[in-house]
């Protein structure tokens, strides 16, 4: 076995080899001085000042731990330090063995300003923006109307009454599930947390109101704590942040889907009012009421324009009219047929006396004939036909039969 082991194995105690009191208590006091002189920051849960020393006791700002502070001058100790300021303090951590006590040694205590808190809201406040928690492209919109609203604020305060009353004056249907928590101090934040994320988890809840009646910057601090505020940023329902404080507003507004000015304009932000919106409905019957009027006698018009009209007041008058026109220009082209045959008709009877004064018959009505052998041809040369021979003779009305004589002498 090494030295370091057997070293290390000789400071643990046993049933067998118990430390007594002494070595335990100078083993603490060891330890405890190791640690030298640190910087810690917490809320005065009292403090007692004198002229030479000061005693108190300072309390963790988020979980419930304490410790005792003392010390023996007061030189770099603000005098007017009290009960509930929120401290800075250089503090060596000392244990006295005698009565087994753990104190810590003021060295230096300074209050935290309020430039010094404004500083870091600013801060968290552009980191905020940085990652986009503030961007308005993330904001929800609000339902028109919630089917429940989450309340969050204190017990019996101004602000929970203003909210509850106003949203009921708006709308006497309006439905809350109110959560209590502190709204200010250190132990706040993580109540406020808390409802949250149990009316983020309820699928009845439409709509978040956190809400407080305003207060004084550090009264008002809770709503700027970091984790608070990313809460707020991440819950799936939207979120009004009803603070009620115009000036040095907290980080909370940035990051809520719609920061309202008081608990009472929460109220009228998030549920519609009852009669307003019947007036509306009113208004808008009344519209349609008068755009149907107003459609109905523009077609009435129109039907009896139309109506008005001849063809529509006679329709057998189109008819009429164009059995007129229809009338006239049948009657216009028998005229033109009519002159047409006439002038045909002349034409033709030109033509017929013509033919008639060129016709054979015309000639055999002067009294001459035609003189056809039996073969049918004409004979125009007496000396070209025997004697004896048949002839047909046609004459102006009917034919002869004939036959040629002997020629005479003196004929010829």
């Amino acid at each position: 076995m090494s030295d370091f082991a057997v070293n290390d194995a000789s400071k643990v105690s046993s049933e067998q080899s118990p430390w007594p009191v002494s070595r335990l208590s100078a083993t603490l006091k060891d330890w405890i001085e190791r640690l030298g002189y640190l910087w810690i920051e917490g809320e005065l849960a009292s403090i007692k000042i004198g002229p030479s020393n000061m005693f108190g006791e300072l309390r963790d700002l988020q979980q419930e731990n304490s410790v005792s502070i003392h010390s023996w001058s007061v030189a770099k100790i603000p005098a007017d330090l009290k009960q509930g300021d929120r401290v800075l303090a250089l503090i060596k951590p000392a244990f006295w063995p005698k009565g087994g006590k753990l104190t810590m040694q003021v060295v230096e205590m300074r209050k935290v300003g309020l430039g010094e808190l404004l500083e870091r809201i600013e801060r968290l406040r552009a980191q905020l923006t940085l990652e986009g928690l503030t961007a308005i492209e993330r904001k929800q919109p609000l339902p028109f109307l919630p089917n429940k609203i989450g309340l969050i604020t204190g017990k019996d305060s101004d602000a929970e009454k203003d909210v509850l009353q106003n949203a009921k004056l708006r709308w006497p249907d309006v439905q809350f599930r109110v959560i209590h928590t502190l709204v200010q101090g250190e132990k706040a934040a993580p109540e406020v947390i808390a409802a949250i994320q149990t009316l983020d988890a309820d699928p009845e809840v439409d709509v978040i109101i956190i809400a407080r009646g305003g207060g004084s910057f550090l009264d008002l601090m809770v709503f700027s704590d970091e984790n608070l505020v990313r809460t707020a940023a991440n819950a799936k329902t939207p979120i009004v942040s009803a603070i009620g404080h115009e000036n040095d507003r907290p980080v909370l507004d940035d990051v809520a889907d719609l920061r309202a000015s008081t608990p009472t304009d929460a109220a009228k932000r998030v549920v519609p009012d009852v009669e307003e919106e019947r007036h509306k409905l009113s208004q808008s019957l009344q519209r349609i009421r008068l755009r149907v009027a107003d459609y109905v006698s523009s077609q009435a018009s129109l039907i009896e324009q139309l109506r008005s009209r001849p063809i529509l007041a006679n329709p057998h008058s189109f008819i009429e009219s164009q059995e007129l026109e229809l009338s006239r220009w049948l009657g216009a082209i028998r005229d033109r047929l009519s002159q047409q045959l006439d002038r045909e008709e002349l034409g033709l009877s030109h033509l017929r006396q013509q033919v008639r004064s060129l016709s054979p018959q015309s000639t055999l009505d002067r009294g001459y004939s035609v003189v056809r052998d039996a073969a049918g041809h004409v004979i125009s040369d007496a000396d070209k036909v025997a004697a004896g021979t048949k002839l047909q003779v046609r004459l102006a009305k009917g034919e002869l039969a004939v036959v040629a004589e002997a020629k005479s002498k003196s004929s010829k």
